[in-house]
Parts: structure tokens; sequence; C-alpha cells
């Protein structure tokens, strides 16, 4: 049977063929090749006399980014539309006369419009790559229905298969099962963020379950999607579940930090230890969470950084979360004053400045105690309350070091600094440049101790003994 598919494809061909040569013996078909290239002149010129008035208009156009895709789309392709407008005209006006309606100028005008609304439809897919795959391989299967060679190529590649076990695997099937697949994934993957824009609008669900919902939405689309691909295209499903159990067996051994990261997510989604809008602190990193994603966490530091952190990192290390059950934080600040100063005064001082910072929060107290007897400093430490830990801790802590600054200059309070006395048990000597090497005389005899003696204004030694 498959041979006798393959020998009909190529008689096919063969007659193809033929006509193609006696084609050009015929004066109406040169006639019709002229009338073609009369049509690409025409919409050539069209097209450089209307390109600055079409890109004005279109510039005033205000719409939803499909539409306005759509519209540059077929702006960018008006001698394509130039082109099928003339051959549009001519299959009428050979339509009228009582031309044939399988004629070259009739199969390239279907040929043209075929390919400029497949192109120009697939502006909505966003992404470039897929949108360019979507055109070439719907404008085949059209161009293979307008000239009538469905049939034929599909049984030829029909005919192309290899037999595995029961199983029958042919190029036309892999061809079906990758389009079907694509299109059913490509809705599924419309519909799980349609769904998932609906879960994140809702206001009766908490951050953590619309991610949570969102995610097993898309997964469960994505699934059913793969599942009605293989059926639609006549795959015995039954049959891939030896070969499921060994991919997951795999999948466990090679892809267990992925599966780890993935059910960790799952678990942080369900116990609502953090949400979207959290300040974080983990490890060395300080930041407030962005979004929650099946493999990571994005986390935004104040410089600007976005870290994406394993959630495997959140379930097996120890997390800070400034805002978990309220956003009230207590902020400890240590400072010194000197010995001169009273402490009662500096722990008065240091309250009421502490007190005048805006971020400092007046429902709960501040409080400094002093907490030793530094080396250079009577050491103290004030604990104050802030409730917006997301603005940042550091530039807090900033203003309430300068609040204490001014206030300690103004109550005549000095801050100290470190001192060092440097003792030196041993006498320091100087001699001349010119009796440097000579031994220098010690007359008491302490230790090997030497002086040096000025004579008239010029140093001098003497020997010992």
């Amino acid at each position: 049977m498959e041979q006798e598919a393959l020998r009909q494809f190529t008689a096919r061909v063969s007659t193809w063929a033929n006509q193609a040569l006696d084609f050009f013996h015929e004066p109406s078909s040169l006639a019709q090749l002229a009338v073609i290239a009369v049509a690409i002149a025409i919409a050539f010129l069209l097209n450089r006399v209307t390109r600055g008035p079409l890109e004005r208009q279109a510039r005033k156009i205000k719409a939803a980014p499909s539409l306005l895709r759509i519209n540059v789309a077929i702006r960018r392709r008006m001698k394509l539309v130039y082109f099928v407008l003339c051959l549009w005209l001519v299959t009428l006006i050979d339509s009228a006369a009582g031309g044939p309606q399988s004629s070259i100028v009739s199969v390239v005008f279907k040929l043209a419009l075929a390919y400029l609304v497949i192109h120009v439809g697939s502006r909505i897919v966003r992404n470039r790559l897929a949108a360019r795959a979507i055109t070439v391989t719907a404008w085949v299967v059209a161009a293979l229905s307008i000239l009538d060679w469905t049939e034929p190529v599909s049984n030829a590649l029909d005919s192309t298969a290899i037999t595995v076990g029961e199983a029958r695997i042919s190029a036309l099937l892999v061809i079906k099962a990758v389009i079907v697949l694509a299109i059913t994934l490509w809705l599924a993957s419309v519909v799980g963020n349609f769904l998932d824009t609906r879960v994140k609008r809702s206001q009766e669900l908490t951050p953590a379950l619309r991610v949570l919902i969102g995610k097993l939405l898309k997964v469960g689309l994505i699934v059913i999607a793969c599942v009605v691909a293989l059926a639609a295209v006549g795959v015995d499903l039954t049959a891939l579940t030896v070969l499921s159990g060994a991919l997951g067996v795999g999948l466990g051994f090679g892809l267990q930090k992925v599966v780890s990261n993935f059910i960790s997510g799952i678990i942080i989604l369900l116990d609502r230890s953090i949400k979207p809008g959290d300040t974080i602190s983990l490890g060395d990193t300080f930041g407030w969470i962005r979004e929650l994603r099946a493999r990571f966490v994005s986390v935004i530091t104040r410089d600007g950084r976005e870290y994406l952190i394993p959630n495997e990192d959140f379930i097996t290390n120890q997390v800070i979360n400034w805002s978990f059950s309220n956003e009230l934080v207590r902020i400890d600040v240590h400072f010194g004053v000197s010995y001169d100063s009273n402490p009662h005064d500096v722990i008065r001082i240091a309250k009421e400045a502490t007190a005048s910072v805006g971020r400092v929060v007046s429902e709960k107290p501040v409080v400094c105690w002093m907490t030793a007897f530094g080396d250079s400093s009577l050491d103290f430490i004030i604990r104050f309350w802030i409730k917006d830990p997301p603005a940042g801790l550091t530039n807090v802590k900033g203003e309430v070091l300068l609040a204490l600054w001014d206030a300690f200059q103004e109550n005549g309070i000095k801050i100290p600094f470190p001192h060092r006395e440097v003792l030196l048990r041993t006498p320091v000597t100087l001699t001349s440049a010119e009796e440097a090497g000579r031994p220098i005389a010690d007359p008491e005899g302490a230790e090997g101790r030497k002086q040096t003696r000025q004579n008239g204004g010029v140093a001098g030694a003497r020997d010992e003994g």
C-alpha cells in the first residue's frame, strides 16, 4: 500500500512537470504572467505614493495592543495589499468576460490573499517566532488546498512510516501531532492567562491563594492540552503508562531539585508564610517579595537588584519576615558618650531626639538603657519601633543617629573617640651624623644605656672608662 501511494505521488509530480512545460507554450499563460508583473509594478508604485499619508494617519490611532499590532502588520504589507487588490480586479474582469476560473491569475490571487490574511492574523500572537511559525504552517496548508495537492502530499507523507511494535509512526502523524499540540498548548496558555488574571483580581482570596490557584490552573490546562492533542491524532494513551512510569523515575533522579523547588513553592503558598509585598531577610539579602513563581521567589532589594531565590531555601533556611503577623518592627541603635556626661540627662535627651524622627511610631514608647562602662565612653542602647519596614532600616537608623548628634551638640554632651598613650621606658639617644658609628659613653653603667651631651653647641660622645 505504501509503495502504491508513493507511485501515485510520483506519477502526479510527473504530470505537474509536463503541465508546467506545456504552460510556457501557450500565449494565454504568458499574457497572465504579464498581467501579474504589471500588478506587482502597480503595487510598488501605489505603496510609494501612499506611504507617507498612511504613516501620519496610523500615528493617530489609539486602540488595544492587539489591534495596534494588526494595524502595523497591514501597514507594513501594503505592497501585498495593493497586489491582491489589483489581482482581484483582474479576476472580476476575467470572470465577467467568461474566462476560466482556474486561471493562473486566480490561483496567484488566492495564494496571495491567503498569505495576507494568515500573516496579519498571526500578529495577535506576541511571540515573533511563534507568529512566523504559524504563518508558514498555515500558508503551506492553504497553498496545498488551493493547488489541490492535499491528498497526494498526505499519501506521500503517510507512506514514509516506521513500525515500532504495534504502533505505526509516519511523517504525516508526526506533523499532525506537532500542529495539534501547538494549537492546544496555545489555547491552554491563553485560557490559563485569562483565568489567572481573573483570579488575581478577586479580593476575597488572599494573595498567596491567588498565586496557588493560578499556577494549578495553568499546569492543569497544559496537561489536559497534551492529552487532548495525543488523543486527537490517534495515539493510544494506554501505551504511555509504562513510559510515564520510567519517565517519572528519571525525573525523580535527574530533576529532583526542580521538583523540590516546585513542591516547596506549593508548601509556601499553602502555609502562607510569605506573600507578595512582604519584607524579608534571608542571609545577606534584605528586600521585599515581588512575585512567587513555581521554581523561585523574586526578591527586590533597596538597591534595585532582583534576586531569584529558589523556593527550597525558604523552607530549609531561617527567614525573617518583617511583616508576617504585623508591620511593627523594633530597631536597636548603640551609641556612647564621654564620662563627663550625666547618664540621666543622656537618657532623657536621647529619648526626646529619637521620638522626634518622623518614622518612629508614638504608640510604643522609646526605651534607652545604659549598658556598660566602656574603655572610652559610657555605652547606651536606644530602642524604638517603626511600622514601615519596606521603606528601609538603615535609613531610619541614620536619621536617629543624626537626631542624637544634633541633640548632644545643643546640650554640650560629647561623643568620645578612643585615646591611646604610648610610654617609652628607654630614653631616646640623639647622635651626630659623623659620630653615628662611634660608641657612646655610659658613665652610670645602667643596662647599657647611652646618653648624648651638648659641648659648645656640637654633639659629642665620651668613651667609657
